[in-house]
């Protein structure tokens, strides 16, 4: 078996490669020109492991070296970094240590959503850059009623608001500029609109994003990034690793006995991080047990704090659920049991 480590960059590679039956080794620097890296990777048997460190715009390269039988590892950076006990670090000896690791069988992969898992998540960050735009567009036509005396906030996309906002006498330009934001307004409108029924309609084909709508706050958007985002739940043992792996728990810089907690980690998936906590909101206003936790918080807490400990037990409840296969209320029983047997726990 052929065992190859790529330290992957966006317009080269650098490639170091391991013959186990005949023991022969090398490196090369790839660079990615028309042909170059099929060419290269043509040459080698079908069934050759490459171990890769995860990183972004290598879809296409994947892609091509799976289309030619090859088996493509995806290792987690800061693990493979910590294998090495040396400082040194250079292209060439990162590709060296991927091959290490890959013949020592310590390759520490990472679960890698489908390409159709991908698509969907890419339908899910479109809305939500379409959305941001939105916001900086209404943004900017808050700024022109506020130049001109109009304090409306919210208020001012109510009809009457929109009315005395076209209606405000405003020089040439800044009259132009609030013509052309109100058309862009209503063009990102009508795709937003597409693309929240196009969220609606995949959560609503997915089973588990269903069994995670019936808890109270989380809708379509939530319950379809939170199963794209985690995958397989039975690769976590807990809930803990879970709000670990979100980036939802302290950093803690404990010694001597004394514990200190910081801020929260924020590791893992931010898009979906502030989605759980702008779902924990709506869990609060209509689940009980939310309210009561988070009342429970705001007396000793500050607020912020208070909604990521609501978005880190969200967090956790949607775990269970999948791990579990139960819907809202059924699961809260779950959560109340230290030892429950698992459905599909290994």
């Amino acid at each position: 078996m052929v065992l190859i480590g790529c330290d992957f960059h966006p317009s080269w590679q650098q490639v170091s490669w391991l013959d186990r039956e005949t023991g022969e080794a090398g490196d090369q620097k790839l660079v990615h020109e028309p042909g170059a890296v099929e060419k290269f990777y043509r040459q080698f048997p079908a069934g050759t492991r490459i171990g890769m460190e995860a990183t972004g715009n290598c879809q296409w390269f994947v892609e091509l070296v799976t289309g030619l039988g090859h088996q493509v590892l995806v290792g987690d950076a800061a693990k493979i970094r910590a294998s090495d006990s040396r400082q040194q670090k250079h292209d060439k000896r990162d590709a060296r240590l991927l091959v290490q690791l890959l013949a020592e069988e310590r390759f520490p992969e990472i679960w890698v959503p489908s390409r159709e898992q991908k698509d969907l998540r890419q339908l899910l960050i479109h809305r939500y850059k379409l959305v941001r735009i939105r916001a900086q567009v209404k943004n900017g036509l808050q700024h022109l009623a506020m130049n001109q005396g109009v304090l409306k906030k919210r208020k001012l996309w109510s009809q009457a608001g929109e009315r005395v906002l076209r209606e405000l006498p405003l020089a040439p330009w800044a009259s132009r500029r609030r013509e052309d934001l109100f058309k862009v307004r209503e063009m990102l409108n009508g795709q937003i609109d597409q693309l929240d029924q196009a969220v609606v309609d995949a959560a609503e084909k997915n089973e588990k994003a269903r069994l995670l709508m019936t808890q109270p706050g989380v809708g379509p958007i939530t319950s379809l990034a939170f199963v794209l985002t985690m995958g397989d739940v039975n690769r976590f043992q807990r809930g803990k690793q879970v709000a670990s792996y979100l980036g939802l728990i302290p950093r803690e810089y404990s010694s001597g006995g004394h514990q200190r907690l910081g801020s929260i980690s924020k590791q893992g998936n931010t898009f979906l991080r502030m989605l759980l906590v702008e779902a924990a909101q709506g869990a609060v206003r209509c689940d009980p047990g939310f309210r009561n936790e988070y009342l429970h918080h705001c007396h000793s807490k500050p607020k912020g704090v208070a909604k990521v400990a609501a978005a880190r037990k969200l967090a956790i409840r949607l775990y269970w659920m999948l791990r579990t296969n139960t819907g809202y209320p059924e699961v809260v029983r779950v959560e109340s049991i230290s030892r429950v047997p698992l459905v599909g726990a290994s």
